[in-house]
């Protein structure tokens, strides 16, 4: 994370402590995923991979979830030990600013216990980025 963003990354982190924002944490770590390095060309594969077997299981605007077979195909797609340990360490940055946060703490504890359970939550967010509507 950059020097301008703890700001706006600590208004998030209060957001989703108080509960506004969903479920803390599917939004943490696609928050910590910034520090994923992916490069455009294999999101984007990895991505239209997905999206066919999202597609090829019924209506591709359902609710995800974490165990969903589009979602563990592109957690797989895209895993590599270095991007988990980056995923690890934005959770790591995350935590330094959210000392006082206590949804928000516990949220970061237990995707730490589970680092991939958090891969798998990262992938969602990714696949719940490409799935969003443009016009919102």
């Amino acid at each position: 994370m950059n020097a301008e963003e703890p700001g706006a990354v600590s208004e998030l982190l209060l957001r989703i402590d108080a509960g506004e924002l969903g479920d803390p944490p599917a939004l943490l770590a696609w928050l910590a995923g910034r520090r994923v390095e992916l490069a455009e060309a294999e999101l984007n594969e990895a991505r239209r991979r997905s999206l066919l077997l999202l597609a090829s299981g019924g209506d591709p605007h359902r609710e995800l979830g974490v165990d969903d077979r589009a979602v563990k195909a592109l957690a797989a797609d895209l895993h590599t030990p270095e991007r988990q340990a980056a995923l690890g360490a934005g959770l790591d940055d995350l935590a330094r600013l959210a000392r006082d946060l206590t949804v928000v703490r516990e949220a970061l504890l237990f995707l730490a216990a589970d680092i991939e359970l958090a891969w798998r939550l990262y992938a969602l967010g990714l696949l719940a980025e490409e799935l969003a509507d443009p016009d919102e």
